[in-house]
């Protein structure tokens, strides 16, 4: 039922008891821990940034801290035993850069010594692993509850120094010495929940923590962060007047972990400043700029089309170490692709299919690329693009594109591992129409050396067929757009249909043929 009651946004707000008591709106997560609460266990989900993991750690943290009043109106407000209550070690690494292992250990030290004297146990050892195990069995005993462990941006010190691979792996040593001490404090823990961005082995991170059950891609928990379409419809009802909700729903949904079958969740920094602004921007990707991210995909040379049909399997999905980025891995757990679809063809070896999970990514991920992709003043290129497609002037478009090409810079082409592939020339053109922000649907990013593109834009449709001649004979391109009949399924839309056949040379590095009919 909804709520049409205003009340206060939560931006920024990590405080499951300031939430609660502030009277914001707040999107019930209990249904979700209600399970791992009661049976206990060590868990670990990833999730990307801003997506409320803190948050989940706090509410947990006051579940087992009974603070029962805060619950009331909850789902597990009576489903919930106020009289047992566990004390909790909540450990977070959110604060700070920190960029040696010394500065790590001393930072260490202080976040035991605070959680030491919350829980009124005193600590006589001197090393790391020693104090933290000591934590845990003292805070048992004193207690006479097993202890609750929190682990929050797990991963932190590692990724801040992602691009010193020395230094990273040193803070990575620093954290194991850490959680190593988990394995064998079984006896003393009822429930471990460690949260971060990325996912790093187990080796290389919890040695000998077996029975760490990753619940990131796990179907019940599949919205534990985030907001759904319901959410958006029932607990932020009364902010919704004046805003187009289908627009809400193309920005800003999408994320989804697991296959169709699960719920896609908003994220909720988006959504909460959406409503705060009144207006769409990219609220998400613009709260930290991805410039390693964009680095690393201009090494690797990514065909930036084929980015929203990604096709890779799981271990490719959790190969993230500080000597192992895998591509997948890296725009997966970050948060710039999500899972579109998944399928098991045979027993225990799943395919799955990534692709943007909304207008906001794709766009702001595509404008932050074309720089990497030799395209110098993206901000100019993209006005001049969108008054040729808003006045439908496809002469000045063709003009346009040409001026685009010519001024690729002659080192860019020596210099970049994307420029040794025809595909260089179909990613410039594809990001950047998907950096303006208009409806592109890519037909077929599997080959290299070209791009099958439809563009929806101001009531008219715009059908690319790219081709490069040295791989075809000149004159192609626009009469196998319609040899296969692309216009066909667009005809029902009674708009306005505009095929357009792009050759281009790579010998001359520039467009050669650009030619149109109106169907």
């Amino acid at each position: 039922m909804a709520n049409h009651q205003r009340l206060t946004l939560p931006i920024g707000i990590q405080s499951f008891e300031k939430l609660r008591k502030g009277h914001y709106y707040y999107v019930d997560k209990t249904p979700l821990i209600e399970s791992m609460a009661k049976i206990g266990g060590y868990y670990f989900l990833s999730r990307p940034r801003r997506f409320g993991k803190s948050l989940l750690l706090d509410t947990l943290r006051c579940l087992f801290e009974g603070h029962q009043a805060l619950f009331e109106g909850l789902h597990i407000h009576d489903r919930w035993d106020w009289q047992q209550t566990h004390p909790v070690i909540r450990l977070s690494f959110g604060d700070g850069v920190l960029t040696s292992r010394e500065g790590l250990d001393i930072h260490i030290h202080e976040l035991l010594n605070a959680q030491a004297e919350a829980l009124g146990v005193s600590l006589r050892n001197t090393s790391i692993a020693g104090r933290f195990r000591e934590l845990i069995h003292q805070t048992h005993q004193h207690h006479g509850q097993r202890a609750v462990v929190l682990i929050d941006e797990y991963d932190k010190p590692i990724l801040d120094n992602i691009l010193e691979p020395e230094r990273a792996r040193e803070l990575r040593e620093g954290l194991k010495n850490l959680y190593s001490v988990l394995k064998d404090a079984d006896p003393h823990l009822h429930l471990v929940l460690i949260t971060g961005v990325s996912k790093f082995s187990k080796v290389s991170l919890f040695s000998g923590l077996n029975n760490l059950n990753d619940i990131t891609l796990d179907a019940p928990y599949s919205t534990i962060c985030g907001y759904t379409d319901e959410d958006i419809d029932t607990v932020f009802a009364p902010e919704l007047p004046g805003l187009d909700r289908e627009a809400i729903r193309q920005w800003y949904n999408g994320y989804r972990w697991g296959g169709p079958e699960v719920a896609s969740v908003y994220n909720p920094f988006d959504v909460l400043l959406l409503l705060q602004k009144r207006k769409f921007g990219p609220y998400w990707f613009e709260s930290a700029t991805p410039t390693f991210l964009v680095n690393l995909l201009k090494q690797r040379g990514v065909f930036t089309p084929s980015l929203d049909q990604w096709e890779t399997e799981y271990e490719l999905l959790s190969q993230f170490d500080v000597d192992d980025i895998s591509t997948d891995a890296l725009l997966f757990q970050a948060g710039y692709l999500t899972i579109k679809q998944i399928k098991e063809p045979m027993l225990g070896y799943r395919q799955y299919t990534l692709g943007f999970p909304n207008h906001e990514v794709e766009t702001s991920l595509n404008h932050a690329l074309l720089p990497s992709l030799g395209v110098e003043n993206g901000p100019r290129e993209r006005r001049t693009l969108f008054k040729h497609l808003q006045q439908h002037d496809l002469a000045g478009l063709e003009t346009h594109l040409k001026a685009l090409y010519a001024g690729l810079p002659h080192d860019w082409y020596r210099n970049n591992p994307i420029a040794r592939y025809e595909g260089h020339y179909a990613s410039v053109f594809y990001s950047h129409f998907a950096a303006l922000g208009v409806q592109v649907t890519v037909e077929d990013s599997s080959h290299h050396g070209k791009v099958d593109m439809t563009v929806d834009f101001s009531g008219h449709l715009y059908l690319f067929e790219f081709k490069v001649v040295e791989q075809l004979p000149e004159g192609r391109a626009l009469a196998q757009i319609k040899a296969r009949g692309y216009a066909d399924k667009y005809r029902s839309t009674g708009k306005p249909i505009h095929l357009i056949g792009v050759e281009f040379s790579s010998e001359q590095r520039q467009i050669v043929a650009f030619e149109v009919e109106t169907a």
